[in-house]
């Protein structure tokens, strides 16, 4: 069988990560660095509140600007603790296990989507618990905001080189230096060339993942539909991670388990997503919805004052 010359040539001459120029630290001043990494949070944090900001100018809003104060840092919380206690029961219980300490060291990376998640869905019941909140309505705000953050991550992501993908013949394909964890910042040789799953889960997750909800929520009646909009990112992040883990590598220490069910780790923590997306999209209709200004009537909640 002939090998297509597009192909032939990626394996050849793959795109070379360090060839980029990328520097993992973002500012050096040798008692202290700041990566790139924490920048990505930093920012998904920041615009995430800025625009959570633009949506509760807009009628119907189910909280007030102090609301969304409260939110950003009950929220940040959420992801910071979720995110690494995700990471540690998720991925790797024994080894933390052994030596408890490491848990509190954020610095040598390690956190988990899906604990973020877990983590920032408390602090969104805990804000509407206090506050006599819907949450349903203040987690359809909060999903609209989670792409930013998604996106950046998942850039931050490829400048560390982490995360890769597997190996590949397309004609984008990275080629990933090996790093060399005795010595934190050296790199060693060259991998074989990759899917850069990073970026194709920045691009899903992030990009396409917002556009979806910036048109349900400002083209559509969505917002007055409670649990529609969360359940739309639920099933959306859902769908885009569960097809791009089957371009990326299984966690070296958990690939028995791809290995013996098909599936990886990723990809399980996944499944509950994806049903309780599609639970709160079927049901979003049989809820109560929020009534709309006179200009811009809900369908529904106008056939439910008819009804009444």
């Amino acid at each position: 069988m002939t090998v297509p010359t597009a192909m032939l040539a990626a394996a050849e001459a793959p795109i070379r990560w360090v060839q980029l120029g990328i520097n993992p630290v973002a500012l050096d001043l040798g008692f202290f660095q700041l990566r790139w990494y924490s920048l990505g949070y930093l920012a998904g944090i920041v615009i995430g509140y800025i625009y959570l900001l633009k949506l509760i100018r807009q009628p119907g809003a189910p909280m007030a600007r102090r609301h969304a104060d409260d939110f950003v840092f009950y929220v940040t919380l959420g992801i910071i603790l979720g995110g690494r206690l995700g990471y540690v029961l998720f991925y790797k219980p024994m080894d933390y296990l052994r030596d408890p300490l490491e848990i509190v060291q954020l610095w040598d990376g390690g956190m988990s989507f899906h604990g973020g998640l877990i983590g920032s869905t408390l602090a969104v019941m805990y804000l509407a618990w206090k506050n006599g909140l819907s949450f349903l309505r203040v987690a359809d705000y909060a999903a609209c905001c989670g792409p930013f953050g998604l996106f950046f991550v998942r850039c931050a992501n490829f400048v560390n080189a982490e995360l890769w993908g597997r190996p590949a013949d397309v004609p984008w394909a990275v080629a990933f230096p090996e790093p060399l964890y005795q010595a934190p910042g050296v790199w060693g040789a060259d991998g074989p060339p990759r899917h850069p799953s990073q970026l194709y889960e920045a691009g899903l997750e992030g990009i396409m993942l917002f556009l979806l909800l910036f048109a349900l929520f400002w083209w559509t009646r969505a917002r007055y539909k409670p649990g529609l909009l969360a359940g739309v990112f639920l099933l959306g992040y859902g769908v885009s991670r569960f097809i791009v883990e089957f371009f990326r590598m299984p966690d070296a220490h958990l690939t028995w388990l791809a290995e013996q069910t098909g599936l990886s780790m990723g990809q399980w923590l996944t499944v509950p997503m994806l049903l309780l997306g599609l639970y709160l999209i079927v049901t979003s209709r049989k809820r109560e919805p929020v009534y709309a200004p006179p200009d811009e009537p809900a369908a529904d909640a106008v056939e439910v004052r008819e009804a009444a």
